[in-house]
C-alpha cells in the first residue's frame, strides 16, 4: 500500500478532549489512522482496559470520520508487537507511530527498540510542558530514528489532569454519561 497511515495507540484512561483532537488532526493528514487502548507498563490505570478500550472505541464511533479506525485487537503493552500486529494485519509497510513528547525520551528503553526504529517512522506531538530537548534529538538521530515533529496544537489537558480535577468539560460529549453513569472515575472532587 502506498497510503500513509499512523499508528495511534493510547493508554486513554480516559480518552479526553486532547485525544479527540489528535484523532481530528491526524485524520486530516493521512489516509487512515488506526488507535486502540493499551496498558502501558510504567502507569498504574484507575479504570482496566476493557473499559478504556469501550471509552476509545465510542469516541471514534462519534467522530463518523471513515479514515479513523479502531482495532483493539491490534493492543499489546510492547508497541512492537503492536506494530508488527497491525502490518500483519492491514498489509503494508508505511507506518507512523504517534507519541506525546512526553513519552519520546522513553523509546530508547522500549522492549526491541532497534527493531521499532527499522519498522516505523516516529511523529511527535508536543505536549504543554514536555518540549522535546535538544539532546532528545541529538540521541534521536544518533540512533537514525525517523521522527517528524508534529504542527497539531492540542488542548493542555491530560487524562492524568483529568483523574485528578474531575472536570467533565475535558472530556468529549459521547464519553460524559457513559462515565458518569457507571461511576468511572470517581472522585471527591465534581466540576460541571
Amino acid at each position: 500500500m502506498g497510503k500513509s497511515i499512523s499508528l495511534f495507540g493510547t493508554s486513554a484512561d480516559p480518552p479526553t478532549i486532547g485525544h479527540k483532537k489528535i484523532l481530528e488532526e491526524l485524520s486530516k493528514i493521512y489516509s487512515f489512522t488506526i488507535s486502540y487502548v493499551s496498558n502501558n507498563p510504567k502507569k498504574n490505570h484507575k479504570e482496566n482496559i476493557s473499559i478504556r478500550s469501550l471509552l476509545l472505541k465510542t469516541l471514534i464511533e462519534d467522530l463518523d470520520n471513515p479514515k479513523i479506525l479502531f482495532n483493539q485487537s491490534i493492543s499489546s503493552q510492547w508497541a512492537v508487537e503492536s506494530i508488527n500486529k497491525c502490518k500483519r494485519i492491514y498489509e503494508f509497510n508505511n507506518l507512523d507511530f504517534v507519541i506525546g513528547s512526553d513519552l519520546i525520551k522513553d523509546i530508547f528503553y522500549w522492549k526491541n527498540f532497534d527493531k521499532i526504529i527499522e519498522e516505523v517512522s516516529f511523529l511527535v506531538i508536543l505536549r504543554e510542558g514536555y518540549p522535546v530537548e535538544s539532546n532528545t534529538i541529538k540521541m534521536l538521530e544518533t540512533y537514525n530514528v525517523k521522527f517528524r515533529i508534529s504542527t497539531i496544537k492540542i488542548p493542555k489537558i491530560s487524562s492524568s489532569k483529568f483523574r485528578s480535577n474531575f472536570n467533565y468539560s475535558n472530556l468529549p460529549n459521547s464519553l460524559i454519561d457513559i462515565v458518569k453513569k457507571n461511576n468511572l472515575y470517581e472522585s471527591t472532587k465534581f466540576v460541571e
